[in-house]
């Protein structure tokens, strides 16, 4: 019994302490934009997982199966012989112009998360035109305590909201922004 009522006390006085022992929390971000044009043309655009040209940090996508679930994709960034981010698709649904991925391979000097996963769709907009939703979550590039700045959270924020935003002003550069 003595020993009992012991390991008790020694496990509450360890509670302290595990709440500064945690690892990372699972970051998510949402980011969307409008565009003049209708959904089925965005989607055009945008809805083949084997084609990600429409983004200006992309030079080149090569992949296997389509927009099939569990098809690849490697992406090139910025120019011949670039870094890649390797994919896979997990969900797609052309009907609802929606696609959703996960990374299955990219270095943290590249894009600075871990277990990161994403989804991208297109509405018709009220009043005419769309909107385009990219969504993600994802882990810090750092998995441990005290990672250094450019593997915190804030780092995979940064980094992945740039990744979006460079693509939807692109669309918006593509299609018009609304009433314009």
């Amino acid at each position: 019994m003595k020993r009992r009522l012991f390991l008790g006390a020694v496990a509450l006085a360890a509670l302290p302490g595990l709440a500064y022992a945690h690892g990372p929390t699972r970051q998510k971000i949402t980011l969307s934009t409008e565009v003049a044009a209708e959904p089925a043309e965005v989607w055009a655009a945008i809805g083949n997982f084997q084609d990600m040209g429409w983004h200006p940090a992309v030079h080149a996508t090569t992949g296997n199966g389509g927009n099939e679930i569990d098809a690849t994709r490697q992406l090139v960034l910025g120019e011949e012989g670039g870094p890649t981010i390797d994919e896979i698709l997990y969900k797609y649904d052309a009907t609802k112009m929606s696609y959703s991925y996960r990374i299955t391979d990219v270095k943290v000097e590249v894009l600075p998360v871990t277990n990161y996963s994403s989804h991208l769709t297109v509405t018709p907009r009220d009043g005419g035109g769309s909107k385009i939703e990219w969504k993600g979550a994802f882990y810090r590039g750092y998995p441990n305590n005290d990672p250094p700045a450019e593997l915190n959270d804030e780092a995979a924020i940064a980094a992945v909201s740039g990744v979006y935003q460079a693509g939807l002003d692109a669309l918006v550069e593509k299609f018009g922004a609304p009433g314009s």
